[in-house]
């Protein structure tokens, strides 16, 4: 069984938080590129785009590995050890806000690519994400109480 976190445990997860927002912006640059690829007149190569996800794959799943692992050492401190360390809240919130970003701009990329017909049949979206206010409502849903 771990032992219960200690005050040294804050300072990785500070660490690991931003990390996985390096990460994240690495990402958004991706998906922003492949979004003006699409808004513009040229050719559009997909596999670029596919091959430039494929190579974040691997340090996105160390950092969600990471990441639940401090996740289950944090539920297990005390709610008074997880307010002394306000940095990770505002850490958290922003590793929020940008994977929302890029929810939202990967959403407006596969619209993009059904309008051009670029995308099989298979692979539509579901009937449940055509729905307006989707990603309000994944805000709302995991927002915190």
């Amino acid at each position: 069984m771990n032992p219960l976190p200690t005050e040294s445990d804050a300072p990785a997860l500070v660490h690991d938080l931003r990390s996985h927002l390096a990460l994240c912006e690495d990402l958004l640059a991706v998906v922003a590129s492949e979004n003006q690829a699409l808004r513009g007149s040229g050719a559009y190569v997909a596999f670029d785009f596919y091959q430039q996800r494929k190579d974040l794959l691997p340090r996105l799943e160390r950092s969600l590995t990471s990441l639940r692992a401090q996740r289950l050492a944090r539920q297990q401190s005390g709610a008074a050890a997880r307010t002394q360390h306000p940095e990770v809240a505002a850490l958290l919130r922003s590793n929020q806000d940008l994977v929302m970003r890029i929810i939202m701009l990967d959403r407006e990329n596969e619209q993009a690519l059904l309008r051009r017909g670029l995308v099989p049949a298979w692979h539509l979206p579901p009937a449940q994400r055509q729905q307006p206010h989707y990603v309000a409502d994944l805000y709302r849903r995991h927002a915190p109480r």
